[in-house]
């Protein structure tokens, strides 16, 4: 079953490879085994070649489906369909020729191990030839899954009574099974970027309070010699602009030296969006805005001759 790390992992020998010579140098794959009807249920579409059929039994010689990744790294300048590959190596414990398999269709890319990571070579062969140890029965539904789970169940148990099920899950639960500690350190950073964006807030709010508190005087004596209320507003609210544009320079330029840490978390955009990283300054910009209206409407209010009588 994709996304669950559920594969049986073969040292291979390929048709047009080096042969190795020391342990170190074999090609270790995933090997998955499925049924024919395997890519058609869940969506994998095969772009060359031929899928498996019923009759791809252990009495037929063994065939392979392989992903585009494989033909990309193995067979980047020529056909992969017809080449042979060897499970173990090309002899056996005798010392005899083994007869290997062949590689009859390519299946284009899936995300079957992990969905923040690229798709890595992969081999899958017919269920019928090499059975797994460990078996999924992978059930595709019109409704919700859920419903139908228990007749599934009963389903198995009429063909073999003593057959054990364990673990019925949807195919939702398992990607989100398999995004746990992910998910789990994305709400973390959320949590951390919410309580420090709501402390600069309050810091911005309570640094122009202060300044426009500690400044009643000036600005009663800039009131007094005919400044407008809009140029107290400006005066104030210009501080305030200046504080935000610095701080969020200063926020994206930090992002971006320390996107890299992020990418493990991300999928499907990349770590230095820019479309992400400006339209959050915007949307940060604009909240510290409005956390400087209060203070700058304080200080159009100061009355020249209550301020100048309480200094």
């Amino acid at each position: 079953m994709p996304l669950t790390g559920n594969n049986w992992p073969v040292p291979t020998e390929i048709e047009g490879q080096p042969v190795p010579t020391k342990a170190s140098d074999r090609v270790v794959l995933p090997f998955r085994a499925v049924t024919p009807d395997f890519f058609r249920l869940m969506g994998f579409r095969l772009s060359q070649g031929r899928g498996f059929r019923d009759n791809d039994t252990r009495d037929h010689p063994q065939v392979a489906i392989v992903n585009q990744a494989f033909v990309d790294r193995y067979f980047p300048h020529g056909p992969a369909l017809g080449r042979k590959f060897w499970m173990g190596s090309r002899t056996n414990q005798d010392g005899k020729p083994n007869p290997g398999g062949e590689i009859v269709g390519v299946v284009a890319n899936a995300r079957t191990d992990d969905l923040t990571r690229a798709a890595e070579p992969e081999v899958y062969v017919c269920f019928w030839q090499a059975r797994a140890f460990s078996k999924d029965l992978v059930v595709r539904t019109a409704g919700d899954p859920r419903s139908v789970m228990a007749s599934v169940q009963r389903e198995i148990h009429a063909v073999d009574p003593t057959a054990a099920i364990e673990n019925p899950r949807t195919f939702d639960q398992i990607r989100d099974d398999s995004l746990a500690s992910r998910t789990f350190a994305m709400n973390l950073l959320v949590g951390f970027s919410i309580v420090g964006s709501v402390l600069t807030l309050v810091g911005l709010y309570g640094t122009l309070s202060l300044s426009v508190t500690s400044r009643r005087r000036e600005l009663a004596i800039r009131t007094a010699v005919g400044a407008q209320q809009g140029d107290i507003h400006r005066l104030v609210l210009g501080e305030g602009v200046r504080l935000i544009l610095g701080g969020v320079t200063t926020g994206l330029a930090v992002a971006l030296l320390l996107s890299q840490v992020l990418k493990s978390f991300l999928f499907g955009i990349a770590a230095t969006d820019p479309a992400t990283l400006i339209g959050m300054g915007v949307v940060f910009a604009t909240v510290a805005m409005l956390a400087c209206w209060a203070p700058t409407r304080r200080a159009g209010k100061v009355d020249p001759l209550e301020a100048l009588r309480y200094e």
